[in-house]
C-alpha cells in the first residue's frame, strides 16, 4: 500500500540517494522510538535533541543558496518544532502503552494521515491511485492490529 502511495506516477524517476536517505531515516525513526520507549523522560530527551539540531540548521542556513524569508524561517520553526514537538508529546503519551509492534506498525498511518491533509488542506485532488493504496495501508494496519487465536481455539 504504501509503493502504491509514494510511487512517482508517469515518467518521474525515483532517485537512488533519495531513497537511500528515506531508508536511513526510517531506521533512525524506528531507533529513535525504540530508544525513546525506554527513556525516563522521553520528551525532555526529544526537546534536548531539538536543541541539539539547531546549530545543524543554523549551518545549513549559511549555506542556503538565497530564497530564505523571515516567513519562511518562522513557518519552517512553526513547521518543525512546535508541531513537531507536539506530535512527539503525544507520540510518547501514548507509546508506553503500546507494544513495539502496534507502535511500529501505527506509524505507517503517518503517509496516509499527510495525504488526507493534503486533500482537505491544500485542496489535493483524490485519486484512484490514493484510495486503493489508503484502503491497502489502512487494511494491513487492520490485519495485524487482529489478535489471531491458535489454529483449533474458538
Amino acid at each position: 500500500g504504501l509503493a502504491v502511495l509514494l510511487w512517482p506516477a508517469g515518467t518521474a524517476v525515483v532517485p537512488f540517494a533519495g531513497t537511500v536517505a528515506m531508508i536511513i531515516a526510517t531506521a533512525g525513526w524506528a531507533a529513535y522510538t525504540i530508544l525513546g520507549q525506554g527513556a525516563r523522560d522521553p520528551l525532555a530527551v526529544s526537546a534536548g535533541n531539538f536543541v541539539l539540531c539547531l546549530p545543524i540548521v543554523a549551518l545549513s542556513l549559511v549555506f542556503a543558496q538565497g530564497g530564505i524569508t523571515f516567513g519562511g524561517v518562522i513557518c519552517a520553526g512553526v513547521a518543525g518544532g512546535v508541531t513537531s514537538g507536539l506530535g512527539y508529546a503525544l507520540w510518547y503519551r501514548v507509546l508506553p502503552s503500546l507494544a513495539t509492534t502496534t507502535a511500529a506498525v501505527a506509524q505507517l498511518s503517518v503517509p496516509v494521515i499527510a495525504v488526507i491533509g493534503g486533500v482537505i488542506f491544500l485542496a489535493e485532488p483524490v485519486s484512484i491511485r490514493m484510495v486503493i493504496a489508503g484502503v491497502l495501508v489502512l487494511g494491513g494496519i487492520a490485519l495485524s492490529s487482529v489478535r489471531w487465536a491458535p489454529a483449533g481455539r474458538s
